[in-house]
């Protein structure tokens, strides 16, 4: 098995902003800065909520500048991080940007709350025109030419209400266009069809080629950090939330790196689930992860931006390869990743799936990954260790390498490459 790095193929670019100290570099609408983030002063605005919710909503706005790339854009995935007490909400919007001018309308990429009690959290089907549309949690480019993002950031609190939400961190992860049709056959967001199958982060293929420079080795050959194994199959049948355990491999995985981090919530916070099965805390994650639209708790954003409301740092990325996943567990930092594989593709990951997440938690001193796979009959069998060449290849074909990135935010990201993905 050749350890050798591989090339890096892709543009990937992330940009993230840590308010209210980047707050100037945008535009501020009736918000005005606290420790906390960003809050509603006086409002800028009245308006309604959702269809069906008859009440009135005060709100502010933080639009970012725009960002460039660099590169075609082919897809951009947003990510944030966000307080929204009871009745509070926040919508995130995003725009292709090229040159000096917007390339695309702005596209809604999401509703969302911590909790489910007033809007449903939920991404926003149905948009979708000849410049781009919109995949769940990412903007897919159409026919525009794109060289770069715009975020806008609203948030929403009851008219008269004395609280508001609290806004982090915002920010998004560009990936080029590719050169050619990625080399999978589905490309379905849909769940696998047979209940055997884990489906929570359902994704088809993304686009591979683009072109940037050199990895850089993450000396992590020989470091296995101690993450919890948690089985998402130990959960029993909740239609509510996607189902149930068979579908929650991104909850279980989020779970998973949230106790490494000793940031796990505390027993109060998932008291409510009854019957409280074998860990109520993944029943919790995957109720505050689910996607009302989606219909399933494996939108990418909603992991990071939940995981985000337990005090650390949270983003959606991308990595062109295990080298540069080697630099985070080098650095002591686990990743949630997405592959799509099927029975022997990759030996010791015998099943099949359109869209599976799991904990990257180390390496072999060969080089090999070590594997948390959620998909297992009970804790003890969640270690896995695969193939490295042959799991890289499912990871980047199967969702382009996604990454969940999740860390307190003292504990310092690795160096990131000329072309920062990170």
């Amino acid at each position: 098995m050749s350890t050798a790095a591989p090339p890096r193929t892709r543009d990937i670019a992330y940009r993230g902003f840590r308010l209210p100290g980047e707050q100037g570099s945008g535009a501020t609408e009736g918000l005005r800065a606290d420790a906390r983030g960003l809050l509603i002063a006086e409002p800028a605005g009245v308006r309604p909520g959702p269809a069906g919710d008859e009440r009135r909503y005060e709100w502010g706005a933080w639009t970012s500048p725009p960002v460039p790339t660099g590169f075609a854009v082919g897809e951009v995935v947003p990510s944030w991080t966000a307080e929204t007490p009871d009745g509070c909400w926040i919508e995130v919007a995003l725009r292709g940007w090229h040159e000096d001018t917007p390339a695309t309308a702005w596209y809604l990429l999401g509703r969302w709350a911590a909790d489910d009690r007033t809007v449903p959290r939920s991404s926003v089907p149905g948009q979708r025109d000849g410049a781009a549309r919109v995949d769940t949690d990412t903007l897919v480019v159409g026919e525009a030419t794109v060289s770069g993002w715009q975020l806008r950031v609203t948030l929403l609190r009851p008219v008269g209400s004395g609280i508001g939400p609290a806004l982090r961190t915002v920010g998004a992860v560009a990936t080029g266009r590719p050169d050619a049709d990625p080399p999978a056959a589905d490309a379905s967001r849909a769940a696998a069809s047979a209940t055997d199958r884990p489906t929570s982060a359902a994704r088809g293929p993304r686009g591979v080629p683009g072109s940037t420079g050199a990895d850089r080795p993450g000396d992590a050959r020989g470091v296995v950090l101690d993450v919890p194994r948690y089985s998402q199959r130990l959960h029993g049948t909740y239609p509510h939330w996607g189902g149930g355990g068979d579908s929650w491999c991104s909850p279980t995985c989020t779970s998973m790196v949230l106790a490494f981090w000793n940031a796990a919530p505390p027993a109060q916070r998932y008291a409510w689930v009854d019957p409280p099965g074998p860990r109520p805390v993944v029943v919790h994650a995957a109720r505050h992860c689910y996607d009302h639209a989606y219909g399933g708790a494996g939108n990418w954003s909603f992991n990071t931006a939940y995981a985000g409301l337990h005090g650390v740092d949270a983003f959606v990325t991308r990595l062109r390869s295990l080298v540069e996943a080697e630099a985070f567990i080098a650095a002591g930092i686990p990743l949630v990743v997405s592959a799509a594989f099927r029975p022997g593709e990759v030996p010791g990951l015998e099943y099949d799936t359109r869209g599976h997440l799991i904990v990257l938690v180390g390496f072999t001193a060969d080089g090999d990954p070590v594997l948390n796979d959620p998909y297992a009959p009970d804790d003890e069998a969640v270690r896995r260790i695969v193939d490295r060449e042959r799991f890289e290849l499912v990871w980047q074909r199967g969702s382009g390498g996604m990454a969940y990135v999740i860390r307190p935010v003292e504990v310092p990201l690795p160096p990131a490459p000329d072309q920062a993905n990170w």
